[in-house]
């Protein structure tokens, strides 16, 4: 990994990780890039951000790496860790101060990330400290593994050409035995699957009989089955025509009642109306529409109290407008903070109240995300090209005709639309006095 930041080093120089401390440094910033909020998180790593922090690190190496290069706020972000990690060594480094007893890999990622004043020489030295330890013990390792391949070839010569011809006769004959073995072997299977094929072929035609012997009491017995089955059919044909025409009688006899019934209903109903002496009336029926939306207006709660009566009601839904809500009671948050906000003060509410609980969001194009959802809660967001009023309508028709549905929103366009198929509504200001 080359390193860059606004403190440039000359031109020409390149300061490079040793490969343990450029591990270290890119599990460090996956383990950071987890912690932070969706808004800190830069552009190109928003997508390993969603990864567990050992799968951030094996793939997005790369990604991490070019970050840390190229954006002077994450890698602060990455350096505050480290420094409250290692305190002493972080000041030592900033400092100019003695860093021999220190790992020169933890020297590395301490200057590459803090980056004081000559970080880049403090990198090449732990680097080139590094590269010495690791080349002396190198060296060592190689000169015990040519004293081993010595001492290894000085047995093979002891041994001599006696051990060899013995091995060879012991090679020899164990692969006799182990050929006879194996030819006995192969005459014992031969023999078995023999004697297994010609139980087979015994078995075989034994079930052979026996299903022809099955087929032929299975043709007997579906001729048998057959005429019953004939007889049974008409039997049926003389019960339904008997049926048939006893509907036809017991019809006459209905139509017979409902003429009397119906006769009946008439004469009374022209007593009474010349009992009360009715006069003509003086309203139409259409004269009652606009009485009839304003009582359907009427089907609002004006106050918190009212709000937990409807909500009192056995199996019913509260569909909320989420952004009319959030606007009305904190309006100065963003979007982001007024979703957090509202979803998790809505989890109180469905707890005690055991109501079904949606919340409709503005969606557009790219819904944002959504943060984790209480039990009891929908979030829904509306589809591209579709605002959340239409997607409260679509939410409202979808209930069955009788199931209590409560809409909150001041909105007064998504109130009438509502109110008129039945719905309850309710301010949002309403909603945002209950919650808080």
């Amino acid at each position: 990994m080359s390193a860059q930041s606004p403190d440039r080093p000359e031109a020409g120089l390149e300061v490079a990780l040793v490969e343990p401390a450029r591990q270290q440094v890119i599990e460090l910033a996956a383990e950071v890039l987890g912690r932070l909020a969706a808004e800190d998180v830069p552009a190109p790593l928003r997508a390993i951000a969603r990864f567990a922090p050992a799968k951030r690190a094996r793939l997005g190496g790369v990604a991490l790496a070019a970050a840390l290069d190229a954006d002077d706020g994450f890698r602060g972000r990455v350096a505050e860790v480290i420094e409250q990690a290692s305190p002493e060594l972080a000041a030592a480094i900033r400092d100019g101060g003695p860093t021999a007893a220190a790992d020169p890999v933890d020297v590395a990622v301490v200057a590459y990330l803090t980056r004081p004043p000559g970080w880049e020489g403090a990198v090449a030295a732990a680097g080139s400290r590094w590269r010495a330890e690791r080349g002396g013990d190198a060296a060592r390792a190689d000169e015990v593994a040519r004293l081993r391949a010595e001492l290894t070839e000085l047995r093979a010569t002891v041994k001599g050409e006696a051990a060899r011809t013995r091995e060879a006769v012991a090679a020899a004959t164990a692969a006799a035995e182990a050929e006879l073995t194996g030819l006995r072997k192969a005459v014992r299977d031969r023999t078995r699957e023999l004697r297994a094929a010609e139980r087979d072929r015994d078995a075989a035609r034994a079930d052979q009989d026996e299903a022809r012997a099955s087929v032929e009491a299975l043709t007997v017995a579906h001729e048998n089955e057959l005429r019953r089955l004939r007889g049974r059919h008409q039997e049926l044909e003389r019960a339904v025509e008997a049926a048939r025409r006893g509907v036809r009688t017991e019809r006459d006899v209905d139509d017979a009642r409902l003429w009397l019934l119906i006769d009946t209903l008439v004469q009374a109903a022209a007593g009474v109306r010349r009992e009360l002496s009715l006069a003509p009336p003086t309203l139409r029926p259409a004269d009652a529409v606009g009485a009839a939306e304003l009582a359907a207006g009427r089907r609002s709660a004006g106050d918190p109290a009212a709000l937990d009566r409807l909500l009192g009601m056995p199996n019913v839904h509260l569909v909320i407008d989420g952004y009319n809500v959030t606007k009305t009671g904190y309006p100065d948050l963003s979007l982001a903070d007024q979703r957090i906000r509202l979803i998790g003060a809505l989890a109180p509410l469905a707890a005690q109240s055991g109501a079904e609980i949606t919340v409709a969001f503005d969606g557009g194009t790219k819904p944002p995300a959504q943060p984790a959802t209480p039990r009891g809660v929908r979030v829904l967001f509306s589809a591209p090209g579709e605002i959340a009023d239409d997607l409260i309508r679509r939410l409202v028709g979808a209930e069955p005709e009788g199931r209590p549905v409560v809409v909150v929103t001041s909105d007064q366009q998504v109130v009438r639309d509502t109110g008129r198929v039945g719905a309850w509504t309710v301010p949002s200001a309403v909603l945002v006095a209950r919650l808080g």
